[in-house]
């Protein structure tokens, strides 16, 4: 433990230090038996200036005592190199501008006048790398050659109809029903979000019209060009397409001009839609075609014909184009995964990285250094051991600089900014104010429901995501949150679901306390036939009654008992006599559908849960010794802790989205459920609300072990 408490001091004082991009600007050397400060520099690249001004404590000309734990700066770090640079190839100005710094300007202000990045200014003016900025302080503003910006969207009203959202209806739904793409669906309707597919019922809409729609009474109507062949006449109209010689005359009023068909006339015939209600997530999943595809690929993918497709697609007999959304049967299956009712390709983020993005991460956490004498080990011991905020963040924190090790081995640079909001809404407010939150690509933390709030509040306005890395029980509805723990009715749905066909010819009890009614009423709904046993509850203690409990147990089913409460005291005690009412004549299982605090009171015995075969749904599962762990283990001292543990998991999953392609609301939806050392993420968008993690595990308890049951 005091090895780990020293490298977490360390850790903790390089986020005094600075805190931009830690993990790759300093790194930490235990010195050995005869080192010297000039050895040290000259094996780091960095002078002996460097050295001392991040250890304090060693003078020029004082042994250095074995056992001491230096902070190294990295070369770039040392000599003020920009961690924030996005190539390696930089353009060089065509020429300079002074600004003079006023009274309350910020770096961040001045930039966005100038239209140049704040790394940018600081690459010409070095002093900003190890000052603040000052008033009266003289810029220099380096000038570039701009191309001629993009001009805005211009929606011709001319070419587009208002279109109303129906319930139920989506952007793909919509961009399928009028045959555009979604990118042409945003084209036309700028205000619509980048960052959510959000539609509210009644909500309006551009949409293109189709050649003829700009006849009276036809606006909302699809057509189809159509180019007449050589004999073609209204018969052989009427019974190619359906349609009356008066309705093709009125609309192609040039027929009548021209003295009638004409071979190769281009005239505009009534599209067939789709009855009302065909196209929606109820009966449809839905395909967006990529780029390169062909019919043989895409067919082979999805697992249908193309006959079937074509069928179900009309608009693929006009050629296959990237961008189409195409509708298959709801219960198709292939080469994919379904989310949303949209068909997902199957990635593999580490044989898809992309080492031109270049990730930035802002850790928000309560690493409480209000709290902390880093000079104190002992006290600093004392905190992990006693302060869950401080236990929690740094767990957390250490998992993640592992994962941006691991992740920097695969070519991919990490600008990370680790900040102490000192689990103080008023602190986050001041940090957060400081902070350009837009230039981060996104935001893991902070642990108080009223700091997650607002953080999300803020950097919803710039469209970066928020990661939740615990659980959080706040009135949180904003479309940038990614709620990475999986809630509780969900994790128990997915585990009644799987023993929904176990449980056939068994005979199921269920013990829960007030607090648990509701799941007891669920249990029982779901289960017919099952049984409540009697509980005593006092206000100091509560009880199983032991008389009434055995003359539920059956001799010729196995019994099934669910235990659902969240009270300390009440599952040592039914745990027990749960064990030893389990015997050859009496087969007795223990199951809960959420595994609290309460299952983990250490006067509960592990061999009874093992006899009992314990059983309960999770976010999470045991991690065995592997390379994860030998690299915390080295690092840190210490094996990883279940935070440690969900802190890589997270940054790395995180990480390599983001490597993939540096967006993560557009990457969510692409990705299907990941999996990692103890944790797996599924993101499913829930309309503005956020995205929820819908991934879990099954644990149980068999021979001594916890093991997890694949389902």
């Amino acid at each position: 433990m005091n090895q780990f408490v020293k490298n977490i001091a360390t850790v903790l004082f390089v986020l005094v230090l600075g805190n931009t991009a830690l993990s790759q600007k300093f790194t930490s050397h235990n010195v050995q038996e005869g080192e010297t400060l000039e050895a040290l520099s000259k094996r780091y690249g960095v002078s002996l200036s460097d050295i001392l001004i991040y250890n304090k404590e060693v003078k020029v000309g004082q042994s250095l005592r074995p056992g001491t734990l230096l902070v190294i700066p990295s070369e770039k770090a040392a000599t003020g190199t920009s961690e924030n640079v996005t190539s390696d190839i930089q353009e060089e100005p065509i020429g300079f501008t002074s600004h003079r710094v006023r009274k309350k300007e910020t770096l961040y202000g001045i930039a966005k006048r100038y239209h140049v990045t704040e790394d940018d200014i600081k690459r010409y003016n070095k002093s900003l790398y190890a000052s603040q900025l000052k008033k009266k302080m003289v810029l220099k503003i380096p000038k570039y050659r701009r191309t001629k910006p993009t001009e805005a969207t211009v929606v011709d009203t001319d070419a587009v109809y208002t279109y109303t959202v129906a319930p139920k209806e989506t952007r793909w739904s919509i961009a399928h029903k009028n045959g555009i793409t979604i990118d042409s669906l945003l084209q036309l309707n700028p205000d619509l979000s980048r960052t959510s597919d959000y539609l509210r019922e009644g909500q309006q809409l551009n949409l293109p019209k189709k050649p003829g729609s700009s006849i009276k009474g036809q606006q909302a109507q699809l057509y189809r060009s159509y180019t007449v062949p050589p004999k073609m006449n209204f018969y052989q109209l009427e019974q190619q397409f359906g349609i009356k010689s008066d309705e093709v005359v009125r609309l192609n009023p040039e027929i009548t001009e021209r003295g009638g068909l004409k071979e190769g006339m281009v005239i505009r015939l009534p599209q067939t839609q789709t009855v009302a209600g065909d196209v929606n997530t109820d009966n449809y999943i839905f395909y967006e075609v990529k780029p390169k595809q062909t019919e043989f690929s895409l067919t082979r993918k999805l697992g249908i014909g193309y006959k079937e497709l074509l069928r179900l697609n009309p608009a693929l007999k006009d050629g296959l184009k990237a961008g189409m959304i195409l509708k298959l049967p709801k219960g198709q299956t292939g080469n994919f995964e379904v989310r949303n009712a949209l068909v997902l390709d199957k990635i593999d983020l580490l044989d898809s990285i992309d080492t031109g993005n270049r990730p930035k991460l802002l850790f928000l956490l309560p690493f409480r250094l209000d709290r902390l004498d880093l000079a104190d080990t002992e006290s600093v011991e004392e905190a992990i051991k006693k302060r869950n905020d401080v236990k929690v963040s740094l767990g957390l924190y250490t998992g993640a600089l592992i994962a941006i090790d691991s992740i920097a081995e695969l070519g991919i640079s990490v600008d990370v900014k680790a900040l102490d909001n000192e689990l103080d809404l008023n602190r986050t407010k001041e940090l957060l104010a400081k902070e350009n939150i837009g230039s981060y690509s996104a935001i893991v933390g902070p642990l108080d429901p009223l700091s997650i709030k607002e953080t999300a509040i803020r950097s919803s306005t710039s469209g970066v995501p928020l990661i939740a890395p615990i659980p959080v029980r706040s009135e949180i509805s904003l479309p940038n949150v990614f709620f990475s723990y999986t809630g509780e009715d969900l994790l128990r749905e997915r585990m009644l679901q799987y023993m929904d066909s176990l449980a056939v010819d068994k005979n199921i009890i269920v013990v829960a306390d007030k607090k648990n009614e509701a799941v007891q009423q669920q249990l029982l709904d779901r289960y017919k036939g099952a049984k409540v046993a009697v509980l005593i509850e006092e206000k100091k203690n509560i009880s199983l009654r032991l008389d009434k409990f055995i003359a539920l147990l059956s001799k010729e089913k196995e019994n099934w008992v669910f235990v659902e409460t969240d009270n300390e005291k009440l599952v040592p005690s039914v745990s027990s006599i749960l064990n030893s009412n389990n015997t050859k004549d009496v087969k007795v299982r223990m199951f809960t559908t959420n595994k609290n605090k309460a299952f983990d009171n250490e006067a509960i015995s592990i061999s009874h849960l093992s006899n009992l075969r314990f059983t309960y749904p999770s976010v999470s599962r045991e991690v065995s010794n592997n390379a994860f762990v030998e690299r915390y283990q080295e690092r840190f001292g210490d094996v990883p802790d279940r935070f440690a543990i969900r802190g890589f998991d997270i940054t790395y999953d995180l990480l390599l989205k983001l490597a993939y392609k540096n967006d993560l609301f557009v990457i969510s939806k692409m990705v299907g459920e990941t999996e990692y050392n103890g944790n797996k993420f599924s993101y499913e968008k829930d309309s503005a609300s956020g995205y929820y993690n819908t991934a879990s595990y099954l644990i149980t308890y068999d021979d001594m072990r916890i093991k997890e049951i694949k389902l």
